[in-house]
């Protein structure tokens, strides 16, 4: 069965066929490929870049007040105030120390344009300590107030109120990203997030009234007890809302490796087919309604950045996804999170205990990270055109790496013409193309220059 809407096209037995565990590419290569890596790697590392424009920030907050069962982010459950408020000491000393680092590598009068809090719930800080945080980040950093940054911040609608909202703002704060993940009460319940609709609806005003410049919903389908006709109310409540962007990520059923995801009973969960419905569905129901279709999980309105991000090829991928500002240097801060410096990645350490102790000792937080070869920034290059653009023009990425494309990459074109034949691709001499059948496979064609990716291997999230 074909399913088509707009400028995609779902082919079921495509889709069957080609799906399986694909890596997201959120980097290339994935942190799957990060080993032994230390403080003076990542020192080396600033030290070679020329100046340049400010970095992006990221703040990862891990705590939660309770589990999400479907949740595979790196977060601890806690209400202790007083571990939380170490934390926030903790996270200010490590800018401290990036402060220090980075000095006058960036420009003069050069100042920060995209910083976002992440999580877990980046709302467990007082509004004190948010702003304790940004006044650090401004003072090491240089934040501004102009109205084209994008400083972002992930809530759950059930922590704030008019209240904050206007407090976040007032700090800076001007972009905002609400977790729903599903309206139904049965799947809720299943999936242990009690979240009623009006809650989020009375986030989304208030946040709207405080100023905030964009307003993004966060949904999953593949959740269990989920269904056409349950996950259609959902969409229509979304859009009753109007969210400037709208995420719809894949459910991931990952038990080994998320120990939370045990309480979910196989038997509730959608079939593949049905996962593939729930897809079609919300891509269908998002793009009769006005948005634009990004790329695999993200829609936005047409006037939104991302739109004309999309539109512009200046979108970007990185640890969070689809993002504008392209080419930025992304400073992580945080337990568990990951720096893109130059040719290198670097995580920090993923227990609270280790990330604060190397706080402690003076030293920055990174544990591990990977020095990017040749060889592996021309194949990012290459997978970042594909899941950004949609597209590849050989004689571009191969200049600017120095390398005759075709030849260097002869040993894919079996692959590429397997992916032509079934219409996933339009190929020629100049380079190639992602069609409407070949948009939902995205991943699975970018995996083609993967030389790392073990097809089969279970360690990702499924394609669809």
């Amino acid at each position: 069965m074909t399913m088509m809407t707009k400028d995609i096209i779902f082919d079921t037995e495509l889709i069957q066929r080609y799906g399986g565990s694909v890596p997201r590419y959120t980097s290339y290569p994935t942190a799957l490929q990060f080993e032994g890596f230390g403080e003076a790697d990542l020192r080396a590392a600033v030290q070679r870049l020329q100046p340049q424009t400010a970095p992006s920030l990221y703040l990862h907050v891990p705590f939660c007040a309770e589990p999400c069962f479907y949740c595979a982010c790196t977060r601890v459950i806690s209400r202790q105030s007083e571990r939380i408020a170490q934390y926030a000491e903790h996270l200010l000393r490590e800018i401290a120390q990036w402060g220090a680092l980075w000095g006058a590598r960036h420009a003069d009068g050069a100042s920060c344009q995209q910083l976002h809090f992440g999580g877990g719930t980046p709302t467990s800080f007082t509004d004190e300590q948010l702003a304790a945080l940004m006044q650090a980040l401004d003072r090491h950093f240089g934040l501004n107030r102009e109205a084209a940054r994008e400083y972002s911040i992930e809530i759950d609608p059930r922590t704030v109120n008019t209240a904050r909202l206007q407090a976040l703002a007032d700090i800076g704060l001007n972009r905002v990203s609400f977790g729903v993940q599903d309206f139904e009460p049965t799947v809720q319940e299943a999936i242990n997030r009690h979240q009623p609709a009006e809650v989020t609806r009375q986030a989304m005003d208030g946040a709207r009234r405080a100023g905030f410049a964009s307003v993004a919903v966060d949904l999953i389908y593949g959740l269990p007890r989920q269904n056409q006709e349950s996950f259609a109310r959902t969409l229509q409540q979304v859009i009753a809302l109007a969210p400037d962007r709208v995420a719809i990520y894949a459910y991931a059923h990952m038990p080994k490796q998320f120990a939370a995801q045990k309480q979910i009973a196989l038997a509730d969960l959608p079939s593949p087919a049905q996962r593939l419905e729930l897809l079609r569905q919300s891509v269908d129901t998002l793009c009769a309604a006005g948005y634009q279709y990004i790329g695999m999980d993200h829609f936005a309105q047409p006037d939104d950045d991302l739109a004309r991000a999309a539109r512009a090829g200046t979108l970007q991928r990185n640890f969070q996804g689809y993002s504008t500002h392209a080419g930025r240097d992304l400073i992580g801060m945080g337990m568990s999170a990951i720096s893109r410096i130059g040719d290198v990645y670097a995580q920090n350490a993923k227990t609270l205990k280790d990330y604060e102790a190397r706080i402690d000792a003076g030293h920055l937080a990174v544990d591990r990270g990977l020095h990017l070869s040749a060889d592996d920034q021309l194949r990012r290059e290459v997978i970042e055109n594909i899941m950004c653009q949609g597209r590849l023009r050989y004689e571009a990425v191969g200049s600017a790496h120095g390398v005759d494309f075709s030849r260097y990459f002869a040993d894919c074109e079996p692959a590429l013409q397997a992916l032509r034949e079934d219409g996933l691709i339009q190929l020629d001499a100049q380079g190639l193309q992602v069609t409407p059948r070949g948009r939902p496979l995205v991943r699975n064609i970018a995996r083609v220059f993967d030389r790392y990716s073990v097809p089969g291997s279970g360690r990702h999230s499924a394609a669809i």
